[in-house]
Formats: structure tokens, C-alpha cells, sequence
């Protein structure tokens, strides 16, 4: 029964492949409202870039924001270079460390949820472990105003509440809109 039923289907499909008309590009009716939405919406595309901001532009956004900013002319290439103050957490080993497994795998799960709520709100650039078993435990770089908001979002991670991490931060400059490599 099952080949009948497969063998039905089969010499269907080919009895409808045959049947269907081809149509050339003259049968072809073409509707210009269409074409209009096409062209409007590849104009809108192409005006959806982003637009690329000055240097002059970004630091007064920044300034304007509170941030500290600063301009560095590289001696050789006389190049302009937009510096920017960010703050430099390090998480140090704190004084707290004697919580069980349970409680120390709770603690790194909120930890590392704090520090991703921190990138996605844009208060932290990047963070990270480091890869001895040192007494500075890893870093991150607040990319925020000032010391005190830092300090604070910092002071805000579960593990450093915990007393299982405590903080250092230094102010640092780096060169806005330069990506690690």
C-alpha cells in the first residue's frame, strides 16, 4: 500500500511540474507601486547609515556629559588624538573568602551578572579575570564621568558585598574610538 501511495504522489508531482506554464519576462505583469516601495526603501536603507561624528563633536558630547577629555598631539604624525578618562577597577582578593562551594558559585553567577548588566548599560567597557592566582583578581574599565560613579558601580558587585573582593581604582586615559588588538 505504501508503494501505490508513493508512486501516486510521484507521477502527481510530475504531472503538475508539466502542466504549470512557464512565463517569459514579457508575460510578466509588473506592478510600479512596488518598484516605488523597493526604490524608497533601499533610499532609506542607504540614509540609515550611521553618520560619523568629528572629534570636535565627540568631545563636546562627552564634555557635556562630564566626562574629562584632553588632546594629545603625536609628535611624529601631528596627528590629534581625543584622550578620554576612564577609571580602572582592579578586583583584589577580598578579606571574605570562606564561603562554601555553593555559596562561592552563587556569588561568581551574580558577579558576572553584574558586570554584564554593566556593559549592556554602557558603565563598563571591558572586563575580565586575570590568569595567575594573584592577589588582584581581574579588572574592569568604567567608562563613566567620575571617580565617585565608578566607586560606586563597582562597590554595587555582589562579590565585592560579600567581602569576597575588594576594590582599587586608578583614573586611566586612553585614546577614544582606538579598539584593542
Amino acid at each position: 500500500m505504501k508503494k501505490i501511495l508513493t508512486l501516486c504522489l510521484i507521477a502527481y508531482a510530475l504531472i503538475a511540474c508539466k502542466d504549470e506554464s512557464k512565463a517569459t519576462p514579457n508575460d510578466i505583469e509588473i506592478d510600479s507601486e512596488i518598484i516605488e516601495e523597493v526604490k524608497d526603501s533601499v533610499a532609506t536603507i542607504a540614509v540609515e547609515e550611521p553618520i560619523k561624528k568629528t572629534t570636535k563633536q565627540i568631545k563636546e558630547e562627552l564634555t557635556a556629559k562630564g566626562f574629562t577629555t584632553f588632546d594629545y598631539v603625536d609628535e611624529k604624525t601631528k596627528d590629534t588624538i581625543l584622550m578620554q578618562q576612564y577609571f580602572m577597577a582592579f578586583l583584589k582578593k577580598g578579606p571574605i573568602r570562606g564561603q562554601n562551594e555553593e555559596e562561592s558559585a552563587e556569588l561568581q553567577e551574580l558577579h558576572l551578572a553584574h558586570l554584564k548588566k554593566m556593559y549592556e548599560m554602557g558603565y563598563a567597557d571591558i572586563s575580565g579575570p586575570f590568569g595567575d592566582d594573584g592577589d588582584i583578581r581581574g579588572i574592569t574599565i568604567y567608562n563613566v564621568p567620575t571617580l565617585k560613579m565608578a566607586d560606586s558601580l563597582a562597590n554595587s558587585d555582589p562579590m565585592v558585598k560579600a567581602g569576597r573582593l575588594e576594590i582599587e581604582i586608578h583614573p586611566w586615559w586612553a585614546g577614544k574610538g582606538f579598539p584593542l588588538r
